[in-house]
């Protein structure tokens, strides 16, 4: 069966970071755990279709924020299926909350002002795995890795591949 992705609003990471992140994801699939191929992103808000005042909203609110500092504070794990969610959970200022929160409020699909800031590590692991996975991501997360920096915002429709720039520096390319 498939499953749509839905539409998006998100933080993008700068080039360096998400490379860094990106090669966690490699060490772990070195140690023989499940290869992640998600681009690392903060997930402010998503929808099956995001609503056009939710967009138009995040656009006069996220540029007065971006760049954010986002720090590492833990990992948590999402889900209570047989594949599970892990990530870092992540704490910034609150401007970038308040911001954040209202977007979700507005968005009817989403979980009213309720937004836990984090970052995907792993995307569908089972569960037999989790533990594995938390040693392995413990092992290859360098220790000095603990901020991140929201360089941009977007909204990004995986169904049509279409991304809509909000905040921050235009991407290159």
């Amino acid at each position: 069966m498939s499953v749509r992705s839905p539409e998006n609003i998100l933080f993008y990471l700068p080039p360096d970071q998400e490379q860094q992140v990106r090669d966690i994801f490699s060490a772990l699939n070195d140690l023989g755990l499940p290869q992640q191929n998600q681009r690392p992103h903060i997930t402010v808000t998503f929808a099956p279709r995001m609503s056009p005042e939710v967009v138009s909203r995040a656009a006069e609110i996220l540029p007065p924020v971006v760049p954010a500092t986002f720090t590492r504070v833990g990992t948590v794990i999402f889900g209570t299926r047989s594949k599970q969610t892990i990530a870092w959970l992540l704490e910034t200022d609150s401007a970038v909350t308040e911001a954040a929160r209202e977007i979700c409020a507005l968005n009817p699909d989403g979980r009213g002002t309720e937004w836990i800031p984090h970052l995907t590590v792993g995307l569908r692991i089972p569960r037999a795995l989790v533990p594995d996975y938390m040693r392995g991501l413990e092992e290859v997360t360098p220790t000095r890795f603990k901020e991140l920096t929201a360089l941009r915002a977007a909204y990004w429709r995986p169904a049509t591949r279409h991304y809509t720039h909000l905040a921050g520096p235009e991407p290159e390319g």
